[in-house]
């Protein structure tokens, strides 16, 4: 076989995913233009990154949102093109589009409502599942992401802390732009938006590990498949102080289950050793639960 015949081809994705994906991520970059229009701009509440530096640009010269919006992210997403790969800043780059357009098609719309809490609240949310999709399927709609991952190796802080520094000034700098109660609403949609992306990105349905060691393990595992209608795989351990063999059960179960699950294990065996862990993405195998009868 020669090398060029050894060579792992790259299989192309199929057509659907592609427009699924660009579906989504459009329908994302469109609910952050409206959490921007209607909820945070008219009430002089900013997001973090790019976008808050965007609103407070816009707000001091009088420009148009969507071409800050634009132009600011540009030079990082061209800057990180090496580093984030085609496929990923092609997706940004469209979300970003879709984002500026979006919000001067919206421009000038009224607010819908003058509450700053409600519009703090809800412009969290609405930015939050809108943030989460396009970074779910594949995407970004803030450069200060990308400068945190390229600048991350000369610092010795993680990408997270990075991000957060960046945003820590720019929502500080509100203070001074629209007053220190609107930087105080500000932070109250961001902490939001960042829950929500969380949520957005793994789903209400959490899914958890569990891995257990127990010398009925054949008892345990027959009945967490019969009360709970979850597959277990039992896998072969020793222990390293005393050298003995040990069978561990590992199983994955949804968060609702955690208290069952725990319920069980102690009516079998009180010395059990549990360890329950999140996870957030579960694919493959046989996940779906069996019917319990």
């Amino acid at each position: 076989m020669s090398v060029q015949e050894a060579k792992v081809q790259h299989k192309k994705t199929p057509v659907a995913k592609i427009l699924k994906r660009g579906l989504l991520i459009f329908l994302g970059a469109i609910l952050v233009a409206i959490g921007l229009e209607i909820f945070l701009v008219p009430n002089h509440i900013i997001d973090g990154g790019i976008t808050g530096v965007s609103i407070m640009l816009s707000h001091i010269t009088g420009g148009d949102l969507g071409l800050f919006l634009f132009f600011l992210n540009l030079p990082f997403l061209i800057v990180g093109y090496k580093q984030i790969g085609k496929t990923f800043a092609l997706s940004t780059l469209f979300a970003i589009l879709v984002m500026s357009i979006g919000t001067f098609m919206l421009h000038p719309v009224p607010g819908v409502t003058d509450d700053l809490l409600l519009a703090s609240v809800f412009g969290g949310i609405t930015l939050g599942i809108g943030v989460g999709l396009v970074l779910r399927y594949g995407g970004s709609l803030d450069g200060t992401e990308i400068v945190a991952v390229l600048i991350n190796k000369n610092l010795p802080f993680s990408i997270g802390e990075t991000v957060m520094i960046f945003n820590f000034f720019i929502l500080g700098s509100a203070g001074f732009v629209f007053g220190f109660d609107r930087a105080m609403y500000s932070l109250i949609a961001y902490f939001i938006a960042y829950k929500m992306i969380d949520v957005t990105i793994e789903g209400l349905d959490e899914s958890r590990s569990v891995w257990i060691i127990s010398d009925k393990h054949t008892e345990i595992g027959e009945t967490l498949l019969a009360r709970l209608g979850r597959g277990v795989t039992y896998l072969n351990g020793e222990g390293a102080y005393t050298g003995e063999g040990k069978k561990v059960i590992f199983c994955v179960i949804s968060r609702l289950e955690e208290a069952k699950l725990k319920s069980i294990i102690e009516d079998i065996d009180e010395t059990a050793f549990l360890a329950v862990g999140p996870m957030n993405d579960v694919k493959g195998g046989n996940f779906k639960k069996r019917d319990v009868h």
